[in-house]
């Protein structure tokens, strides 16, 4: 019979690794990083309780500087806190949940929706947050408040259209970001209204808007009129 703990590597090697990488990170089995010149944005797989019957797990999300590690370690383990992080959270934080989430992976028919429902977790949560401090940490300036981005992400859901996560100025653009993708025609519909009307304020501090996806990629750039 399969142990949970061949299981769980298996989950890992087979399924959350690669689906990391596809987000954008790098590294393998419990430690990940965005690439980032200036900070270590990493990614961790802490384990608890591993036995034959059952490995339960979390995820651990930090960000480090990297003038801050010097004549360190190769990199910074984001499951064991140093004090010299910017920010350091566990994914259960993150959640609509909040407090700690632990996944279970138990021999069974079902063993992988635990690893499913832990990559959808980074995906959704863990991803954009890390993202979200990393620009902060660069100096990128906050444009809208939560409740103000709630009003324009409640007009996005009546297009059937995914939230904005983040809404930011950067070099006199509006640089919105969500999880969205360049062959959805209806959300770059909507996305152009949000945009023609954040352009109508003739804020001076931007003269264009552009949405880029969850792994910073640019999806389409408004200009002013």
């Amino acid at each position: 019979m399969t142990t949970a703990q061949q299981l769980f590597a298996e989950g890992i090697r087979e399924h959350f690794a690669p689906a990391l990488r596809a987000l954008g990170f790098t590294g393998w089995r419990h430690s990940f990083s965005l690439p980032d010149e200036d900070h270590w944005a990493l990614l961790g797989v802490e384990l608890a309780g591993v036995d034959d019957r059952a490995v339960r797990y979390t995820v651990n999300l930090s960000l480090t500087p990297k003038d801050a590690w010097t004549g360190r370690a190769l990199r910074p383990n984001p499951n064991a806190p140093t004090g010299l992080e910017v920010w350091h959270a566990r994914i259960g934080e993150l959640l609509p949940v909040g407090g700690e989430v632990w996944w279970e992976v138990a021999p069974g028919p079902r063993w992988l929706v635990a690893v499913e429902d832990s990559v959808a977790a980074v995906r959704h949560y863990g991803l954009p947050e890390l993202v979200r401090r990393l620009a902060a940490a660069e100096g990128a300036e906050t444009y809208l408040s939560p409740a103000e981005l709630e009003d324009v992400n409640a007009a996005l859901l009546t297009g059937a259209v995914a939230r904005i996560q983040r809404a930011e100025l950067a070099d006199r653009t509006l640089v919105l970001t969500g999880a969205w993708s360049r062959s959805d025609p209806v959300a770059r519909e909507v996305l152009a209204g949000a945009a023609e009307g954040f352009l109508s304020a003739d804020d001076e501090r931007f003269r264009r808007v552009r949405c880029l996806d969850t792994l910073g990629r640019a999806l389409w750039t408004f200009p002013a009129a």
